[in-house]
């Protein structure tokens, strides 16, 4: 199969095994893959590896007493950090991690969701303790996870002269000072900073169960910047670097 794989001279596109698949995993056929800023540090002590962790694709194989998921099942996942990634044709994957994809979607589309649209969902609900009746507001609410959480917390977004009881942000930065002197509470998924809550985001099926319920109602959309095939995943990761994009790079792996 194709593989992007890390090494410590660069990125490279090449032929290697198909991952055996071991128990409690599925093997998936990967479709499209999402990537993430600065990514390409994450596995620096494992190299080669293999990024990407956010995937769209049809599952392959599976145990057989698995009963949640099935061969030829459409999913997506955001995959744990701390093993090979997803941007190849074939990708071992933890079956708890697997979600069916939103049916409104397309594969690029579904695997642009997981790891923005975990972050806000965490960010908002999990972390932020977000509550009916409550105001929030987004920081960096232009951004890859920043117009995810405008909406999810559409009708509870606090506009300029409004006071809000929680402040999320996602960029970091002089934003995040203020916020934590002038907020109730504050979550940030940019960086840690004293008087909030920072976190990472974690796997979580049953939360991207809700992230496609409301993908197909209508309720929520992944913005996407650029779409590159496999081969160009030099270009890709150039991409993500850059200022002014507009929504996530996606990888484009099958058709």
């Amino acid at each position: 199969m194709r593989a992007v794989l890390l090494r410590p001279e660069g990125l490279s596109v090449e032929d290697v095994e198909v991952p055996a698949r071991q128990t409690g995993e599925a093997l998936v056929r990967v479709h499209a893959a999402g990537i993430t800023r600065d990514e390409l540090t994450w596995p620096v002590d494992r190299l080669p590896a293999i990024p990407s962790y956010e995937l769209s694709g049809v599952v392959e194989e599976i145990d057989p007493g698995v009963h949640d998921v099935a061969a030829g099942d459409e999913v997506f996942a955001l995959t744990p950090f701390d093993r090979d990634g997803v941007a190849a044709d074939y990708a071992v994957v933890p079956v708890t991690t697997l979600a069916p994809r939103p049916g409104t979607l397309t594969h690029v589309e579904s695997a642009a969701l997981p790891l923005a649209g975990l972050s806000a969902w965490q960010g908002l609900f999990e972390h932020g303790g977000l509550r009916e009746g409550e105001r929030v507001r987004v920081l960096g609410a232009t951004g890859g996870v920043g117009h995810l959480a405008v909406q999810l917390a559409r009708d509870r977004l606090a506009v300029a002269d409004e006071p809000s009881d929680l402040v999320f942000d996602t960029v970091g930065g002089e934003g995040l000072d203020r916020s934590v002197h002038s907020a109730g509470r504050v979550v940030s998924v940019a960086e840690e900073a004293e008087g909030a809550t920072y976190f990472v985001v974690e796997p979580n099926a049953e939360q991207l169960v809700e992230l496609a319920r409301l993908a197909d109602a209508g309720q929520l959309r992944p913005a996407i910047d650029s779409v590159f095939p496999l081969e160009e995943a030099d270009a890709a990761f150039a991409r993500v670097a850059e200022r002014g994009k507009r929504g996530k790079v996606v990888l484009s792996v099958a058709s």
